[in-house]
């Protein structure tokens, strides 16, 4: 199932990635991968918290009704498929999309501007793309298990916000769902 889901997930990110970085300026296609990139090292730190964070706070938070508290317990529960997704499924998609965006900017770049061959330009740009992916990972990782319970409450938060606003739920509550049908 998660091979499907990461199979529609690429396609999906990549033809996104594709049509803007083709139709815009070197520069804002360099911003596009910066975010790409961002997203990524946001997703495993968002994974690596929720397997490391404790859910006794968020009991305690849910029986205050904070916002979002009910989420990050929902997503400490299911610390193995979240963390799959986000690092393997989220976190990989975007792995690879920044690379093919990198590659899309070199051939976006005018011989004019940049005298240097392609092949050196995409040799730097491998080297930028891999050392901000790998860099941003291993200090997020960091982050994500120092401040596990922190990144896990606002991770509950948007999830809830996602809920509230948009009507759109991430992650099923069983429990609600068993009292409904009663």
């Amino acid at each position: 199932m998660i091979s499907i889901w990461t199979f529609f997930l690429a396609m999906i990110i990549s033809v996104a990635a594709e049509l803007i970085l083709r139709n815009t300026e070197v520069l804002f296609s360099f911003f596009i991968l910066l975010i790409i990139i961002f997203v990524g090292v946001l997703s495993d730190i968002v994974g690596i918290a929720v397997t490391s964070s404790s859910i006794k706070p968020f009991h305690a938070m849910a029986a205050n009704k904070v916002a979002g508290a009910k989420y990050a317990i929902q997503l400490v529960k299911n610390a193995g498929p979240v963390s799959n997704f986000c690092n393997d499924v989220v976190g990989d998609i975007c792995g690879i999309i920044s690379g093919v965006a990198g590659a899309s900017i070199i051939l976006q770049m005018p011989n004019l501007l940049f005298p240097l061959s392609k092949t050196v330009l995409t040799i730097v740009m491998s080297g930028f793309v891999a050392s901000l992916t790998v860099g941003g990972k291993s200090i997020g990782k960091s982050i994500a298990i120092d401040h596990s319970e922190k990144i896990v409450f606002q991770a509950g938060r948007f999830l809830s916000f996602l809920n509230r606003k948009l009507d759109i739920e991430v992650i099923p509550n069983k429990r609600v769902n068993k009292r409904k049908e009663r």
